[in-house]
């Protein structure tokens, strides 16, 4: 039997403190079959859209650099911007969606990622490119944080379905462009500015998906106001429950933030070093790089699957150890076998990387309110995000000073442990309404 309806938006009316408005009463639904499927498609393309921009620029970061004769400091910088600009930006989106409408802020997130997909190409220096990078990261911070807001706002009863669906979009995403960018580079001449450039023309598609939704302010997808908001939005009974919400003093907030930060943290250092470890054990720098992919590939058919099994769960620790372990033994492997056992620790770190659809999960559960789960996004993401910016540098520094990978390998291992420690105390069923 799902938990699922334990979720639903009725729960939310009886814990305002005040009379609902009729919208809150009875929030908007998909009214017709098309609208429906138009908004299961703008998802899907929002996730497609939410790492690409990072992860074709990883593939060809060398040939930037040349091109722009960046120094390496400025390079190492830049991979260190998404982050930042992830927990900056991010924390911008609750008073964006209360203000416009969640629809309306992922529309404009949309379009900011394509504009500078669509820029990025031209810049004729460092800065420029900067500028058009941190514009296609406002719009995937904004982003990042409402997708959860837009899933538990019209689809209630579907929270764990709609979360495996873009999780699994978003994890395709990350692996479609990290694969794809150096060959279709390649096919487009082999200028990296084309091979940067390709990635808007998903971009464009979102926003296309996402037009009709916006036009409809006010009716079912995405108005603004009370309407369409998040349940915090600027309707009379939904701002009635702002200054009843104190979300630093909820220890579940807290705890999802360090869950969220500590797997971010592993899968940055996953994907910026994993190969390394590989290639000094012994291993072809090509085979590295299809374990890398192997890893990434794990996160889409389980991004589906995780998120379903963690709503039919009141308490999801299970799920948190279980993760946690997958990444002890991985880790373990790669200290002590690393060549010879490559392809069983690169599955493991796939699975264990997987904690990041169960952290979205989770924030989608831990409120009863629209405007709860808003805040709840923003807070857990920006704290996540600011906790993950010095892990892969960390890492780097450690490898060069140690001497070898012991050390390194011993840090990623030993944050497993506190990741499973907050992500079972995120995980137990409660709300971030009784703890404010």
């Amino acid at each position: 039997m799902s938990d699922e309806p334990q979720t639903q938006t009725p729960t939310r009316t009886r814990a305002l403190p005040t009379s609902p408005s009729p919208a809150e009463a009875a929030p908007p639904r998909v009214g017709t079959v098309w609208l429906t499927r138009l908004l299961v498609v703008g998802l899907v393309l929002a996730a497609l859209n939410l790492r690409p921009a990072i992860t074709s620029l990883g593939a060809l970061l060398e040939e930037v650099r040349t091109g722009l004769h960046m120094s390496g400091g400025v390079a190492g910088v830049l991979t260190s911007v998404p982050p930042l600009c992830f927990a900056v930006f991010g924390i911008t989106a609750p008073r964006l969606a209360r203000r416009f409408g969640p629809g309306a802020v992922v529309f404009a997130g949309m379009v900011a990622i394509t504009a500078g997909l669509v820029l990025r190409p031209f810049a004729g220096g460092t800065v420029a490119f900067l500028a058009a990078s941190a514009l296609a990261l406002m719009g995937i911070a904004v982003s990042n944080v409402l997708m959860p807001v837009i899933v538990k706002r019209y689809f209630p009863d579907r929270v764990g379905t709609m979360t495996g669906l873009y999780s699994m979009a978003l994890a395709l995403g990350t692996s479609l462009a990290a694969a794809a960018t150096v060959p279709v580079t390649g096919a487009l001449g082999g200028g990296w500015r084309a091979g940067l450039a390709v990635w808007a023309v998903l971009g464009a598609f979102a926003v296309v998906a996402w037009l009709p939704l916006v036009r409809r302010r006010g009716a079912s997808a995405t108005g603004t106001g009370a309407a369409a908001g998040t349940g915090s939005g600027t309707g009379s009974g939904a701002s009635g429950e702002a200054p009843a919400l104190r979300i630093t003093r909820s220890r579940t907030a807290w705890a999802l933030g360090c869950f969220f930060g500590l797997q971010a943290t592993g899968a940055y250092i996953t994907m910026g070093w994993m190969p390394q470890i590989f290639r000094d054990a012994g291993v072809s720098a090509g085979t590295a790089g299809v374990l890398l992919a192997v890893t990434m590939v794990m996160g889409v058919p389980l991004a589906f699957v995780i998120p379903r099994l963690a709503t039919r769960m009141k308490n999801q620790g299970p799920i948190v150890v279980a993760l946690g372990l997958c990444g002890l033994t991985g880790y373990a492997g790669l200290h002590f076998a690393p060549a010879a056992g490559a392809w069983a620790w690169a599955l493991l770190l796939g699975v264990s990387n997987c904690a990041f659809p169960l952290a979205l999960t989770m924030i989608g559960m831990r409120s009863r309110t629209g405007g709860g789960v808003v805040r709840l996004s923003a807070f857990a993401q920006s704290v996540g995000y600011l906790i993950s910016i010095p892990g892969p540098t960390l890492v780097g520094t450690l490898y060069e000073h140690s001497g070898g990978w012991g050390t390194p390998l011993a840090l990623m291992a030993g944050l497993m442990v506190p990741q499973m420690i907050v992500g079972i105390v995120a995980g137990r069923d409660r709300t971030i309404e009784d703890e404010t």
